[in-house]
C-alpha cells in the first residue's frame, strides 16, 4: 500500500477532488440551472459522472497498489455510497418542514457537503487512533454499527419526531446565537437588517444538515473502519461517496420515499458489517463477500419495494 497511501498519492487526490468540486459548481464552467434545482436528468448525469470518477478512482488504486487494495476501496466506497441514501430520506423531511424552496436547496447541500469534508476528516482520524490504540474498541464500535441497524428500521417514526421538533425551534435556539428572520434573500445565508446581522431560513436548514450529518457519521465512520483501517482508503472512499451527495439527491429526493424496503436494505447492510467487526478475531471476511452482501441487499429491496408498493390513501 506504499504506493498509493504515499505523499504522492495524497496529492493526486486531492487536485482531483478539487478539481471536480470545482468544475460541479461552476467555479470552471457556469450553466443555465446553477441558481435552480438540478433538472432529473442533469442529476442523473451527474450522479452518474461521480460515481464513475469513484470508480475510475478505484482502478488507479488497484494500477498501483494492486487488487486486494482497489477491491477494499471499491468496497468501502459502495458501503458509504449505500449507507448515504438515509442522508437523503432526512433532507427531503429537513427541507420539507423548514419550506426551503428547491431552488435553494442546491447551496444549503452544497456547503453542508463541503463542510462534512472537514467533519468526516475529523472523525476518521479519531477512530483510527482509538482503534490503533485500544483494541477492544471495535466491540463498542460494532454495538454501534448494530444500534444503527436497529434504529433504521423500528426508529423512522421517532427520527421524524425528532427532525420536526428540531425544525420548529430552530428559530429559537439558533436565535441564541444570531437573529433568525422567517424571510428568504436569495440564496443569502445571512443578510443585514438594521444594521445588524441576521440568518435567514437558509443558515437555519444549513445547520440541521451539518447537525443530522454528523449523527449519521456516527454510524458510517464504524462501518466503513470493519472494512479497512487504511487512512487513505477510508478518507477516500468516504469523500467520493459524500461528493456525489448533491447529485443524487436531486434524483432520488421525489422517488426515495416509494422503496419502502430500502431501510432494510440499508439495515441488513449495518448488520452485515456490525458482526463483521464484532467476529474480526474469529474470521475474516474476504471484500468480495462484503461487496456482494450489498449488492444482494440493496438490490431486493429495491425489487420488493416496486413489487409490493406502499399502499396509497383513500
Amino acid at each position: 500500500m506504499a504506493g498509493i497511501t504515499s505523499f504522492w498519492g495524497w496529492i493526486v487526490f486531492a487536485i482531483l477532488v478539487l478539481g471536480a468540486v470545482a468544475f460541479d459548481v461552476g467555479l470552471l464552467r457556469r450553466s443555465r440551472d446553477e441558481t435552480g434545482p438540478l433538472s432529473l436528468r442533469t442529476a442523473a448525469f451527474r450522479s452518474a459522472g461521480w460515481i464513475g470518477l469513484a470508480l475510475l478512482f478505484g482502478l488507479g488504486v488497484t494500477a498501483v497498489s494492486g487488487a486486494d487494495a482497489g477491491l477494499t476501496y471499491t468496497t468501502a466506497y459502495f458501503l458509504e455510497e449505500s449507507l448515504s441514501v438515509d442522508n437523503i430520506f432526512v433532507f427531503v423531511l429537513i427541507f420539507s418542514e423548514l419550506r426551503i424552496p428547491a431552488a435553494q436547496q442546491r447551496g444549503v447541500l452544497l456547503w453542508g457537503v463541503l463542510s462534512a469534508l472537514v467533519l468526516r476528516g475529523l472523525l476518521i482520524a479519531a477512530g483510527l487512533f482509538v482503534l490503533s490504540r485500544f483494541h477492544w474498541v471495535i466491540y463498542p464500535f460494532a454495538a454501534i454499527i448494530i444500534f444503527a441497524a436497529v434504529r433504521l428500521v423500528w426508529g423512522q417514526q421517532k427520527q421524524r419526531e425528532i427532525v420536526v421538533a428540531a425544525c420548529s425551534v430552530c428559530s429559537t435556539w439558533v436565535a441564541r446565537l444570531i437573529p433568525v428572520t422567517s424571510q428568504f434573500y436569495g440564496n443569502r445565508f445571512l443578510v443585514k437588517k438594521e444594521g445588524r446581522l441576521v440568518a435567514t431560513p437558509l443558515f437555519v436548514a444549513l445547520i440541521i444538515v451539518e447537525t443530522t450529518d454528523i449523527v449519521f457519521a456516527l454510524d458510517s465512520v464504524p462501518a466503513v473502519l470493519a472494512v479497512t483501517r487504511d487512512p487513505f482508503l477510508v478518507y477516500t472512499s468516504n469523500i467520493f461517496a459524500m461528493l456525489g451527495l448533491r447529485s443524487l439527491y436531486f434524483l432520488l429526493a421525489g422517488a426515495v420515499e416509494r422503496f419502502r424496503y430500502l431501510k432494510v436494505g440499508l439495515a441488513l447492510i449495518l448488520i452485515f458489517f456490525g458482526a463483521r467487526m464484532l467476529l474480526t478475531d474469529v474470521i475474516e471476511v474476504p471484500n468480495y463477500v462484503s461487496l456482494a452482501v450489498i449488492a444482494a441487499a440493496l438490490t431486493l429491496s429495491v425489487v420488493a419495494s416496486i413489487n409490493w408498493p406502499r399502499a396509497k390513501p383513500a
